[in-house]
C-alpha cells in the first residue's frame, strides 16, 4: 500500500491500510489511521496524529512548523480526526507554546485547494473551507461553518456554527452562530436560513432565530437590553442559547 518511491521515516505509525503515493514523506512522528490515503508529494511532519479515512491529495502539506516568529522547535502538535479531506496544496501548521500547544481538526471536515489552517487554531465538525480560505492562528470554527473562497479570517475570532461567510471576505470579528455575512470587513446579512433549512432545522426554531436576530442586530437596542429581551420574548430554544452564549462570550466583538 506504500509506493516504493515513498519515504516513511521508520518511526512513523501507519495502519495496515493506509495507502501512501509516490514521493510522498512521512515523519517519525506521524500516526496515521486505518483506510487514509496519502496522495504524491504531500508531506506530513511533526508530531501528528491522523485519524481513519481521511484523503491527503497531492502535494499538501500536513504538521509543518507554525508560521510563528516566536517558535523555537518546541514540541508542540496537530491532532485530526476522521473522515477529513484535504486537497490539493493544502497547508496545516502544528500548534505552539504561545496557546495550548496544538492545532485541532475534528471530523468530516472538507478543505479545498489551497486553504491554510495557522498554529493553535480548532476546527469542529463539518466544516467546509473553499479554495484559498485562509484562517490566521488561534482561530475557532465551530461545526457546520462554511467558508467561501479565499475569506481571510483575523487571528483569535470565531466563526459559529452553522455560519457561511461568502466569498473574498476579510474577518477580524467573530462571526454569531447561524448567520450570513460577506464583504471586505464582514456584515451580516441575516440568517443563513438556507443552510438551517437543508440541515434540518425546523420551522420553530429559525422562527426563533429570527427574532432573536431582529432584536439583537436590528432594533438598535444596546446589547445588554437586546439580550435581556431575547431572554424574556423569545421562547426557549438550545439554538437561541447558543447564540447569546457565543455573543456574550466574545472577545475581539462581533459582526454587525
Amino acid at each position: 500500500m506504500i509506493h516504493p518511491s515513498a519515504i516513511v521515516h521508520d518511526g512513523a505509525q501507519i495502519h495496515d491500510t493506509v495507502e501512501v503515493g509516490p514521493f510522498a514523506i512521512i515523519g517519525p512522528n506521524v500516526r496515521i489511521g486505518a483506510r487514509t490515503r496519502v496522495g504524491p508529494f504531500a508531506v506530513l511532519e511533526g508530531r501528528t496524529e491522523i485519524g481513519e479515512d481521511n484523503r491527503i491529495f497531492q502535494s499538501a502539506s500536513i504538521g509543518s512548523i507554525p508560521q510563528h516568529l516566536k517558535y523555537a522547535g518546541e514540541p508542540t502538535e496537530l491532532s485530526i480526526g476522521n473522515h477529513n479531506i484535504f486537497r490539493e496544496f493544502v497547508t496545516i501548521n502544528l500548534g505552539t507554546v504561545q496557546d495550548k500547544g496544538i492545532t485541532r481538526i475534528g471530523n468530516g471536515n472538507t478543505f479545498m485547494a489551497y486553504c491554510h489552517v495557522a498554529h493553535d487554531c480548532v476546527i469542529e465538525d463539518m466544516v467546509i473551507m473553499a479554495n484559498g480560505a485562509t484562517l490566521a492562528g488561534h482561530v475557532h470554527m465551530e461545526s457546520h461553518a462554511i467558508l467561501g473562497g479565499l475569506v481571510g479570517v483575523h487571528q483569535f475570532c470565531r466563526i459559529g456554527r452553522f455560519a457561511m461567510v461568502g466569498g473574498l471576505s476579510g474577518v477580524s470579528q467573530d462571526i454569531p452562530p447561524y448567520t450570513s455575512s460577506a464583504g471586505f470587513r464582514t456584515k451580516l446579512y441575516g440568517l443563513n436560513t438556507v443552510g438551517l433549512k437543508r440541515h434540518g432545522f425546523s420551522r420553530e426554531t429559525i422562527s426563533r432565530l429570527k427574532q432573536a436576530y431582529k432584536i439583537l442586530f436590528l432594533s438598535g437596542e444596546l446589547f445588554e437590553r437586546a439580550v435581556e429581551r431575547v431572554r424574556s420574548e423569545v421562547a426557549r430554544d438550545t439554538h437561541v442559547e447558543h447564540l447569546l452564549s457565543f455573543l456574550l462570550r466574545s472577545e475581539r466583538g462581533f459582526c454587525r
